[in-house]
Parts: structure tokens; sequence; C-alpha cells
């Protein structure tokens, strides 16, 4: 059981967040940060050189000479392109192949917040993979409807916002679910968990969706949520309490 009295507070989330961007240092959880950097590094490397190279054609071909001024804006469009894009595709691709790598992660997190070894064996990694599948399945089905209010008048403006507050929810569905199936939680129990901390959800996830804005930072900010979320977790359920329990 665990109590949410902090739960809701933006402020708590995010300093859970940084303490996972501090933690990265820790010796003992190093050899469960390079796989994911790996995979991180080569999906992005992939997805922004077949962009560079398709949009280097289509100016090529689309653009004559004489309108060479418009790659200037081309190029912009290009990379914010990259980064939208990138946050649906890439992540969630990246996270669905490192899922097992993320679970033990947190096991290993846990293990240190609490000072106590984990025992027990661990979740089949197809266990861990159709669960990754899931949340998958949930945020794809969402993702057609939002994008189709870009192109109702009037709706459209609201658009970004929804678009936005979307965004930073799947982020944070993402990686609270690793210390969260830790503790036997099904996708289930786990949005309702999300949903009773639905501000500390949005802010946790919405700065998880900036740094992967951000080049380099992009490839370290998963396995640091990962930590995040396992720490923010970790302390709802050292502050439980009779009047505060989640159920």
């Amino acid at each position: 059981m665990m109590a949410v009295n902090n739960g809701n507070n933006p402020l708590f989330a995010l300093h859970c967040l940084w303490q996972g961007v501090k933690l990265l240092r820790h010796k003992d959880l190093r050899a469960f940060l390079v796989t994911p950097l790996l995979i991180n590094l080569v999906l992005y490397s992939i997805m922004f050189a077949l962009g560079y190279y398709t949009v280097s054609a289509l100016i090529a071909q689309l653009i004559p000479d004489w309108l060479s001024w418009l790659t200037w804006i081309l190029w912009p469009l290009f990379f914010i392109s990259f980064m939208v894009l990138g946050f649906f595709s890439f992540t969630l691709l990246a996270n669905l192949l490192a899922a097992p790598f993320y679970g033990r992660l947190s096991a290993k997190t846990l293990e240190i917040l609490s000072g106590v070894k984990a025992v027990g064996p661990e979740a089949p990694w197809y266990k861990v993979f159709y669960g990754e599948l899931g949340r998958v399945k949930y945020l794809l089905l969402r993702i057609l409807p939002l994008l189709a209010l870009f192109a109702i008048p009037v709706v459209n403006l609201v658009a970004p916002v929804l678009w936005t507050l979307f965004a930073a929810w799947g982020m944070a569905m993402e990686f609270m679910s690793y210390p969260l199936e830790e503790r036997g939680l099904l996708f289930a129990e786990q949005k309702r968990f999300m949903q009773q901390n639905r501000l500390g959800m949005l802010s946790f996830g919405g700065a998880i969706g900036f740094g992967l804005t951000l080049p380099v930072v992009n490839l370290l900010i998963t396995q640091a949520a990962v930590i995040g979320a396992t720490i923010y977790v970790n302390r709802l359920n050292k502050a439980e309490d009779a009047d505060g329990i989640w159920r």
C-alpha cells in the first residue's frame, strides 16, 4: 500500500527526477546503464541519419536554385520535427527494446535505496516485453485522435496544449511502470496510481519530455527517469500512514 501524501506535489516529483539524475553516477548502477545508453545512441543516430539524408534529397529535388533561401527555413523545421516525432517514435521504440534492462535498473535502485538485497527471481523478459507492448498500445490508440484535433478549426487552438499534456502523461506512464511492476501492480493499478497523483505525474513526465529535446541529455534522461521514478514510488511508500493510503 502506498501513501499519496506528496505524490501530487510537482516539486516533489521534480526533486525525485533530479535525484535520479544525480544517482546516475552511482558505481553500482553503471553496469545497468550501458545497454540502454547504446540502444538510445544507435536508434537516435539511425533516425537522425535517415531524416538528414531524406530531407537533403527532397531539398535537392524539389527546391530550385532561385528558392535556395528556403533551406534556411526547412532545416530548422526538420530539427523541430525530429525532436517532436522522436518522442513517440524513438522513445517508445527505445523503451520497448530496453524494457528488461530498465526493470533491472529499477530493482537495483530500490536495493540501493532500501539497503536490502533484492530476492526472488526476475520477471521473465517476455512478460516485461508484453507489459511494455500494452502501454505502447494504450498510447498509440490516443495519438491519432489527438493529431486529428489539429485539423479541426477552433479546436486546433487548444490541440498543442492537449498534445503537450498527453506527452507528459505518456512519459510518466512509461517510467513509473518499472517501480510499480516491481511492487506487483498491473497496468490497471498503475493507471489508478497515476490518476491519484495526476499533478505529480504531469510534472515528472513533462520534465522528461523536455529533457528528450536536448542533445546529449536525451541519451541519459530515460535512465535517470527510471531511477527517479523508483525514488518517487519508494518515498511514497515510506510516507505511508493510516490516513493517506493508496488502494
